[in-house]
Parts: C-alpha cells; sequence; structure tokens
C-alpha cells in the first residue's frame, strides 16, 4: 500500500491511496487528511472514494505534523569512512522540529546565518502502533512503512555550535514524501538504493546496507527510553556522498535544486532559495 497527503485546487490536504489506476481520494469516507491522521485513528484504507488522475494533484509532505522527528548521526559506515571516524558503539540520537517538515516541491530556504548548506538523503521510518521499550524482535511490529527524508543541514552551525538542534532542526529542513510505503510491500528495508543529486548531477549513491544499525536495532533502541506513537517519523542516517566531505567541499546555494530518492519509494525534489537580506543580518550572521 502507497499511502500520500495531496492538494486539488485549493490548499485543503487530503489523504489518497496510489493505485495502478490512478490515486483514490479517502478523505470523505476516512475524515482524515494525512498519513499521520490514518494511523492515529487506526483507520483502515479498504474504503471507496473518488479516483483521481496523478497529474490534477499536488503532493504533500505525508505526516504535516509528526509528533516526534527523531533523527540517527553517522549510521552509515561509507559516511563514517569519509570522515575517518570509527562507527559509534550505539545510535547517535537527535531530533527536528515539525516546522522542519517541507512539502515534495517546495523551497527550501537557505538562512542568512549559514554558507555551507547541505543534504543528507535518508530512509525515513513511520511508527504504526505505540511501542516503549520493546526488543528488537518486537520492533519491525511497530513499524507502519517508509518514506524519503532529507536531512539538510547547515555544517558551519554543526561544528561551530557543537549539537545540532540549530543546524539540522531549522524551519523547512526536513523535506519529506512523495508518499508512504507500507512495510509489506516496501519488503526488506536493508537492502535499499539510495541517491542524492544536485541540479541532476549525482552527490550520494549507496544501499542501506551500508547502515551502522539496522532499522529493528534503532527502533528498539528508541523505545527504551522514547516512547514511539503511531505518525512518528525516524530518520535513519545517511550514506557518503554529501557536499561537505567531497573534494573540494561543495554546498547548495539559491537556484540549486535537490533531489533524494530511494529505490521502492520514490524521489522528493526541493529547490534551494536565499534569504531575503535585513538591516540587521550581520546580527544574525554572527548570533547575535
Amino acid at each position: 500500500m502507497r499511502l500520500l497527503s495531496f492538494t486539488r485546487g485549493s490548499d485543503d490536504r487530503r489523504l489518497g491511496i496510489q493505485t495502478e489506476d490512478g490515486i483514490r481520494d479517502l478523505t470523505d469516507a476516512l475524515g482524515v487528511t494525512d498519513v499521520g491522521q490514518f494511523l492515529a485513528m487506526g483507520a483502515s484504507a479498504d474504503v471507496g472514494g473518488e479516483l483521481l488522475d496523478p497529474a490534477t494533484v499536488t503532493l504533500r509532505a505525508p505526516i504535516a505534523r509528526p509528533g516526534k522527528i527523531i533523527c540517527v548521526g553517522l549510521n552509515y559506515h561509507d559516511h563514517c569512512r569519509e570522515q575517518s571516524l570509527e562507527p559509534p558503539r550505539y545510535p547517535m540520537l537527535f531530533s527536528k522540529f515539525t516546522n522542519a517538515v517541507t512539502d515534495p516541491g517546495a523551497e527550501v530556504t537557505r538562512p542568512i546565518a549559514t554558507e555551507k548548506l547541505d543534504l543528507e538523503c535518508e530512509l525515513g521510518v513511520v511508527i504504526g502502533r505505540r511501542a516503549s521499550n520493546i526488543g528488537r524482535g518486537e520492533a519491525l511490529d511497530a513499524v507502519f512503512g517508509y518514506t524519503v527524508v532529507n536531512d539538510v543541514t547547515m555544517r558551519d552551525l554543526q561544528a561551530e555550535d557543537r549539537q545540532w538542534l540549530r543546524a539540522k532542526g531549522s524551519d523547512g529542513f526536513a523535506p519529506m514524501g512523495p508518499l508512504v510505503v507500507t512495510a509489506d510491500e516496501l519488503g526488506d528495508p536493508e537492502s535499499l538504493r539510495l541517491r542524492s543529486f544536485v541540479n541532476g548531477e549525482p552527490w550520494q549513491d549507496s544501499s542501506t546496507t551500508e547502515m551502522v544499525f539496522d532499522v529493528a536495532t534503532i527502533v528498539a533502541f528508541v523505545s527504551r527510553t522514547i516512547t514511539l506513537e503511531p505518525g512518528d517519523v525516524i530518520a535513519t542516517g545517511t550514506p557518503a556522498g554529501v557536499g561537505h566531505y567531497q573534494s573540494p567541499p561543495r554546498y547548495l546555494r539559491g537556484g540549486d535544486v535537490m533531489r533524494c530518492e530511494i529505490e521502492g519509494i520514490g524521489s522528493i525534489e526541493n529547490p534551494v532559495v536565499d534569504a531575503e537580506p535585513r538591516l540587521d543580518d550581520h546580527a544574525v550572521a554572527v548570533g547575535i
């Protein structure tokens, strides 16, 4: 099953299911507008609805306001190697705010505070049921499905702040989509090809086989201290090839277009725009 959120001729979000014949609108039948609401109410997609031409809809982030966006750092062996780092002994967690969620196709603003904006293509895990202190053997039962997440990052602030909240949690820094593929349809999440592009040029090309900690381990580890709820999203880390570790380093500017894609799920594309300058931009840039 492939669930998505969309708009059509207005700003009103609607929930749909992708079929061979088009997109079936589920909102009138279920009264929900995105995958998060669908999961929260424990709904079934086995209902009728208007069949729409995909060309007539605009895709939105499948979960508009996740209760939690939990991210994992340094979770790919090749990403550790490109930094000459040893893999961590346990999953390194951080988080993003709901304001970071961005629709497929929407602009991502490069704040005036950064000169080193970067992308990170990541497999997003969508939680389907409440999970607290569960074991690894139970963990995949808590997973509803998977999506694509772009963990947009300000590399200069990541280094200067010595923690990652501002560098990774700023507005618009979690493009997500294009839909959620259920776990049973996607199959093994540990053998998926991930790729990212900037202006059509390849940056990242790797596989989830490079993960340090697999999905089951991550979900179980998080649940030991953080209760997971339906609609929560876990971004499971990025592979090698991000701009910061290229030679020479490369960063995103206004006019660039980011594309992240994962085998079996699809792709999201987001243009970058530069923030409008202001009179006090120097003060903002130096963190005052």
